[in-house]
């Protein structure tokens, strides 16, 4: 099996495994207990939470563990907005995750605020001055994506952060997929809070993490026996949160050699799909060796340049299905998603793709190819055999 769909999840390193093993058996205690069982857990806990913050880039006060990425963009979010409101209006891009897009519109519809959506251009990127004159006196929280989940966008994160603290409005950024390939420390990027969640970095399903400056003040989504300082009630997840943590500490180390060797395998893959298979359309940006040749109005006419996360290559293939061109490529030994794996089941198109500027029936036809530190050459090759293959046997059946 060839797997490409990291962007949905990666395995469990071992490493990863055996950090949580320990407080899954012996040392299994509830970290709010008053006994030697609990303390043991309660350290574990502590060491997470600053292991976690050194590499976020914040203070261990500053970390709320969570259930995974979609609760820690709810806690941002709804948090944020409601915990010291400066107004009720939300500033967003076309082209966020659910998570977040749903936790708006639930601020739009039950709690009265009013809503920005950004629109990106081509590439899906937004124009910072686009940005600027979205952001109000009554703005209470801008929220972008730092890359996206679908075609690998990746915003000028800095440069927005900045702008919105310009405006003194709050900024929070989703950095699921950003993490393990991206810098994401709140003090480098100038964000306020910052997402993350531990299945794509090789730490299990069901942990993430919300970095949330002190001086926000945070209203909690769940509620009881006020875990997490108040932020998150419910009894901590101490192995899972060990476990994240050690996901990030193996990440970092070796994160810029992963990230520039995986961008050439990308980019030589990119390559060859457009070579072999015709009608093949390549989404969100443009390859850096083609960049200079795409001009973008609302970038200010100046030339794009590589905002692509190293793990991601997304296509369209018109004439065909998304599902279809999975299922072929699958019968061949090779997994992708025809999407977001967050969107499944869905027979829409995707709002990612038409914020893009795709026609419905063109969107219907995705499929994307996400990458991992393990991947090969090798992997890419048969990939792209496959999918040459499947290909010609689908426009063989029309």
């Amino acid at each position: 099996m060839i797997y490409l769909d990291a962007a949905a999840t990666t395995p469990v390193k071992r490493e990863v495994l055996e950090a949580m093993w320990p407080y899954l058996t012996g040392d299994f205690g509830n970290p709010s207990s008053h006994h030697g069982v609990g303390d043991s857990a309660a350290r574990a806990l502590t060491a997470a939470r600053r292991t976690v913050a050194e590499h976020l880039g914040c203070r261990p006060g500053e970390v709320v563990f969570t259930s995974g990425g979609t609760e820690a963009d709810n806690l941002a979010v709804k948090g944020i907005a409601l915990g010291a409101p400066r107004g009720r209006h939300v500033v967003l891009s076309a082209i966020e995750h659910p998570a977040v897009v749903e936790t708006v519109d639930h601020l739009r519809r039950l709690h009265g605020f009013e809503v920005t959506v950004l629109p990106v251009d081509s590439a899906g990127l937004v124009d910072p001055d686009d940005f600027s004159r979205a952001l109000r006196p009554d703005t209470t929280l801008a929220t972008l994506m730092y890359a996206n989940n679908e075609v690998g966008t990746v915003q000028p994160l800095a440069a927005l952060a900045a702008r919105a603290r310009e405006a003194g409005v709050p900024f929070h950024t989703d950095a699921v997929q950003a993490a393990g390939w991206l810098p994401v420390r709140l003090d480098a990027l100038g964000v306020d809070a910052l997402s993350i969640s531990g299945h794509k970095l090789g730490a299990p399903k069901g942990v993430g993490a919300l970095a949330v400056r002190q001086r926000l003040p945070l209203e909690p989504v769940l509620h009881g026996g006020g875990q997490e300082r108040g932020a998150r009630s419910g009894t901590e997840n101490v192995a899972f949160a060990v476990g994240l943590a050690t996901a990030l500490r193996l990440a970092e180390p070796g994160r810029a050699d992963a990230a520039a060797r995986v961008t050439a395998l990308r980019d030589d893959f990119i390559r060859a799909v457009l070579a072999r298979v015709p009608g093949a359309v390549l989404t969100g940006p443009p390859l850096a060796s083609d960049a200079a040749r795409i001009t973008s109005p609302q970038a200010g006419g100046g030339a794009h340049p590589d905002p692509r996360l190293p793990s991601v290559a997304s296509f369209c293939f018109p004439g065909t299905s998304g599902e279809s061109v999975l299922l072929q490529l699958e019968e061949r030994g090779v997994i992708v998603s025809s999407g977001s794996a967050c969107a499944a089941g869905s027979d829409e198109p995707s709002p990612v793709l038409l914020a893009l500027g795709l026609t419905p029936d063109v969107a219907q036809t995705a499929v994307r190819f996400t990458l991992s530190p393990d991947t090969t050459a090798a992997d890419l090759t048969s990939a792209v055999d496959s999918l040459a293959a499947g290909i010609a046997d689908l426009s063989s059946l029309r």
